[in-house]
């Protein structure tokens, strides 16, 4: 089962369980711990996206992953300028979500998850793999201009 979109043309759209996420999590809810987490945010999402970049399937995303945990690790690092994190890949619960209408759904995923200090404070995340990270930082003014992008990019992947 996926999550399942409908646009206003009342098509139904499906992202598979058989996806990539990614997860944040905050030390704290301190204004501070918050900032470095999205700090964090912009800076992983941009060396994951090069790591992924030219991905054609779900394997091939899983494997560049899979090699480029110690490049990940190193860019944390440099991020947060602290070892004070961890970084699991494999699955791990996500909490639901819901984004401009979109209802992604609880459950075990298989994501890479990063927790800054003792990871008690509000996450971050979204989908690697298909590629719809991008999606959370355009400033898509709607749902349905958003839920038209997200199922463009599904439509190209599956």
């Amino acid at each position: 089962m996926g999550v399942i979109l409908y646009n206003n043309d009342k098509e139904q759209l499906i992202i598979p369980n058989d996806s990539i996420r990614i997860r944040i999590i905050a030390n704290s809810n301190t204004k501070e711990d918050q900032k470095t987490k999205n700090d964090l945010k912009k800076d992983i999402n941009k060396t994951v996206e090069k790591i992924l970049e030219n991905v054609k399937s779900l394997d091939e995303a899983r494997t560049k992953l899979e090699n480029s945990i110690d490049l990940i690790t190193k860019e944390v690092e440099k991020s947060l300028k602290s070892k004070d994190f961890t970084i699991n890949y494999g699955l791990n619960y996500f909490p639901e979500k819901i984004f401009k209408g979109v209802i992604y759904n609880s459950g075990f995923y298989e994501s890479l998850v990063i927790t800054i200090g003792k990871g008690l404070g509000d996450n971050y995340w979204c989908v690697l793999y298909p590629p719809l990270c991008i999606a959370d930082f355009n400033d898509r003014k709607d749902e349905y201009e958003y839920r038209s992008l997200v199922k463009d990019i599904l439509d190209k992947y599956l």
